[in-house]
């Protein structure tokens, strides 16, 4: 055997050395992704056990705005039956009380003109210039 490699034996030293950085990359490249994927793994947890207790909180949240909403419908359905009755107050009122009230208003104005037409006309005294 001589001490000299030849070309094909160079080229061969030369591609098992690449292969060696490429498979040495790759495989620091496959542990820092498999790094990545733990932590990502964990952060997710971490992050479904805060998510959960603040889904429940707004599931309280809702269906107590929602009982809310039920209440605030009541009341304004009361409130509407109350504001028709109080229209139907104000018609019956104005019914009892303006009709007499024109009737009274109509007669006491006939009484008085009945009775000016019945006295004599009274002279004025004259102003002297």
């Amino acid at each position: 055997m001589s001490g000299v490699l030849s070309a094909g034996e160079v080229a061969g030293l030369i591609a098992a050395t690449g292969w060696i950085v490429l498979v040495c990359v790759l495989a620091m490249v496959l542990i820092k992704l498999a790094r990545l994927l733990t932590e990502t793994t964990k952060m997710v947890s971490d992050l479904s056990a805060r998510v959960t207790p603040l889904l429940d909180d707004m599931t309280v949240t809702v269906n107590e705005a929602n009982r809310q909403l039920v209440a605030v419908e009541a009341i304004t359905k009361d409130v509407k039956q109350v504001s028709g009755h109080a229209a139907k107050l104000s018609g019956v009122t104005q019914t009892i009380f303006t009709g007499p009230l024109i009737k009274v208003s109509s007669l006491s104005y006939g009484v008085r003109r009945a009775i000016q037409a019945r006295r004599p006309a009274r002279r004025q005294p004259r102003r002297h210039r």
